[in-house]
């Protein structure tokens, strides 16, 4: 560096210029060592002190609601996030073996909501298997627990794998690499449910914002058996146009607060989040946009070595440390609740809390409950799955698109 300024500098003044140079070099090397040490130490204390401060969760008088457990921030903040982070986590992968023949090893862009309603999957088999006061923690061992997450994860043999579910999209006219919505996500659980034996689950799409309660006992009761399937209940809405009308947001907090919720899946125009809880006026949600390398928790359960702890490590990508928070008031208006009940006695005690916290008192609804289907409700099958249909298509081009100009509203 000195030779490259000293051959730019005129010659008579070089012979002087070396000379001072080489008795302040060794000042100069210690006065910019120094000067480094003292950058890198304030950009240490900067990062710990942010770290020191979570913003997950601030303190305040406001309660705080997880998937219908309530935490105080000044005396359960430990707690609330062992909670939180003990939900599963599924996020963009990539490096995953191609999806079909599209050549896509990623899904980073388009795969949000999916991994939105993998979530809502993975926590419905939380509840059947582990309990809701499960927690996790670094290094569990539990089987079950990694059955669980090997049912996730990027390969075809894997149940609820992207690979699944994507072609079964393909199956509903949903090109692998075209971004979903809500609506789209719950039809296709629907439809992947049936191939998972260990669960038996019967999941339930409610269309046109009514929830019809016979038609629900019956899809988890079986013919000729009572022996209660236990139910994942989604409840597709559009709250407003181009935004979520305020008159809507009691209504969804009360959601959040009942035991049965599993939350609700939506958000932003193509960015898709698991919203999970809430504190005042404020949404709490899992984002799925990270993009962490695929790979495979199965591993831990063999024998010890090398490979077991790289890949067997895995599961901790798999839990998000902070949630994230967004006003009530930025979620688009096209969402779908989530609900998990595993017996018939969680299930008439949801509709009873429905009945009593969201439809009855509410000026404005988010939906309605019925025992039996009304009878302005066409029963055939075919012109319902028509309808669900093209709800598909109408709220996929929405979210797709940032130009409310597209759109008229009908009279």
């Amino acid at each position: 560096m000195i030779e490259w300024w000293v051959r730019r500098v005129p010659y008579p003044w070089r012979r002087f210029l070396i000379r001072v140079l080489q008795v302040l070099d060794p000042y100069l090397c210690v006065l910019f060592g120094r000067l480094h040490k003292l950058f890198k130490m304030m950009a240490c204390m900067t990062y710990e002190g942010a770290l020191s401060e979570p913003e997950d969760f601030p303190k305040s008088d406001e309660p705080v609601w997880i998937l219908g457990k309530q935490y105080s921030t000044q005396t359960e903040l430990t707690a609330l996030r062992s909670d939180v982070q003990s939900r599963i986590w599924l996020t963009y992968r990539r490096n995953f073996p191609a999806i079909s023949d599209s050549g896509y090893t990623s899904d980073k862009g388009w795969g949000c909501m999916l991994r939105c309603g993998q979530m809502v999957l993975a926590e419905a088999l939380v509840r059947r298997h582990l309990g809701r006061e499960w927690e996790w923690r670094r290094g569990i061992n539990d089987p079950t627990y990694l059955r669980i997450l090997s049912m996730f994860e990027d390969h075809r043999r894997a149940t609820f794998s992207l690979h699944v579910i994507s072609q079964l999209g393909v199956d509903e006219g949903k090109p692998i690499g075209e971004w979903y919505g809500p609506n789209t996500v719950a039809q296709v659980m629907r439809k992947l449910t049936p191939f998972d034996e260990w669960n038996n689950f019967s999941v339930c799409v409610a269309m046109d914002n009514i929830i019809i309660i016979d038609e629900i006992r019956c899809s988890c009761q079986g013919e000729g058996d009572r022996t209660w399937r236990p139910l994942l209940l989604f409840v597709p809405l559009r709250l407003g146009l181009a935004e979520i009308n305020p008159v809507y947001v009691p209504g969804l907090k009360k959601c959040f607060k009942m035991p049965q919720s599993l939350g609700l899946i939506g958000g932003k125009p193509n960015h898709a989040s698991y919203f999970v809880g809430f504190v005042g006026e404020e949404v709490v949600y899992l984002d799925p946009h990270t993009t962490q390398e695929a790979g495979s928790a199965c591993h831990k359960k063999s024998a010890a070595g090398e490979e077991e702890q790289e890949e067997g490590d895995i599961d901790t990508s798999y839990h998000c440390s902070l949630a994230q928070r967004m006003p009530f008031l930025h979620l688009d208006p096209s969402l779908a609740l989530c609900f998990y009940c595993g017996t018939e006695k969680e299930f008439d005690d949801l509709c009873n809390r429905l009945r009593q916290d969201v439809v009855a008192p509410q000026s404005a609804p988010l939906f309605e409950l019925a025992s039996t289907r009304p009878h302005y409700m066409r029963e055939d099958a075919n012109a319902t799955l028509g309808a669900a249909a093209a709800c598909m298509d109408l709220e996929d081009h929405h979210l797709e698109s940032d130009d409310d100009e597209e759109f008229e509203v009908l009279q």
